[in-house]
C-alpha cells in the first residue's frame, strides 16, 4: 500500500489556515488532517465544522476528521455537511461504536476509529470487519510537538496482523504523534500506511515542500 502523508493543521498558523493547506498540497501531501478536540475528551480545545467547511473550499485533498470529542455521534451529520472525506472516532468515547461508525459510512463518509497509547489494541477486534481505518495515537492526545511513544511500533504491528488475519489488509493503518524524519520509518516498518505529521510540516526550520519531501524519503 502507498504510503500517504498526512500534515496537521493543529501545528499550522490559524491566521493562514488557508494558505497552509495551499503549501501542503503544492507539497504533494495527499490528506489534510483536522484535529477536532473538544476540552473534555482531550485537554485542548480546537475548531469545529465551520473551519473544516471553509477548509473545503480551498482544497481537493481529502479532509481527515479526527474526533477526539466526547459523545461524537452528535456531530458527524455536522463534519460530513462540511465536507469531511473521513471521520474517526475515538474508541475510548464511544458508547455504541458500531453505530457510530455504521452511521458515518451513510453519510458517504469513510469511517475510521482511533485508540489511545494505554488501549489495547484487542478492543478493536469486533469493530476492525467495519471500518476503513484504524488510528494509532503514538502520544497522548491533546496537544502537538510531543515525543513518540516508542511502545507504539508493537501495537502498530499487532493492529497489522489483526487485520491480515481477517483479510482485511487494505484497512489503512493511520499513526498520530510525535511522526518526523526520525520516526517515520520504523513506523512504516511497523506497518503504518498513513502519517501524520503537524510540527515536522509545519516549522520554521524549512519549507513545508522540504519538509513533505523528508517525511516520504524517510518513510521509504
Amino acid at each position: 500500500m502507498t504510503i500517504k502523508v498526512a500534515p496537521s493543521i493543529l501545528s499550522a498558523d490559524f491566521a493562514r489556515l488557508g494558505d497552509a493547506v495551499t503549501a501542503a498540497a503544492e507539497a504533494g501531501a495527499d490528506w489534510i488532517h483536522v484535529d477536532i478536540m473538544d476540552g473534555h475528551f482531550v485537554p485542548n480545545i480546537t475548531i469545529g465544522p465551520p473551519v473544516v467547511a471553509a477548509l473545503r473550499r480551498v482544497t481537493r485533498l481529502p479532509l481527515d476528521v479526527h474526533l477526539m470529542i466526547e459523545h461524537p455521534d452528535r456531530y458527524i451529520d455536522a463534519f460530513a455537511d462540511a465536507g469531511a472525506d473521513l471521520i474517526t472516532v475515538h474508541q475510548e468515547a464511544g458508547v455504541h461504536l458500531h453505530r457510530t461508525v455504521e452511521t458515518i459510512r451513510a453519510r458517504g463518509v469513510r469511517p475510521g476509529v482511533a485508540i489511545n497509547p494505554a488501549t489495547p489494541v484487542g478492543a478493536l477486534e469486533d469493530i476492525l470487519p467495519f471500518i476503513d481505518l484504524v488510528l494509532v495515537m503514538t502520544v497522548n492526545p491533546g496537544f502537538g510537538g510531543q515525543r513518540f511513544i516508542a511502545n507504539s511500533l508493537r501495537k502498530i504491528a499487532a493492529v497489522r496482523d489483526a487485520l491480515a488475519h481477517l483479510g482485511s489488509a487494505g484497512v489503512e493503518i493511520e499513526v498520530d504523534g510525535g511522526i518526523a524524519p526520525d520516526t517515520a520509518g520504523a513506523v512504516v516498518q511497523a506497518g503504518a500506511t498513513v502519517l501524520v505529521a503537524g510540527a515536522a510540516v509545519f516549522n520554521e526550520r524549512a519549507s513545508v515542500a522540504a519538509n513533505v519531501s523528508m517525511l516520504r524519503k524517510a518513510a521509504a
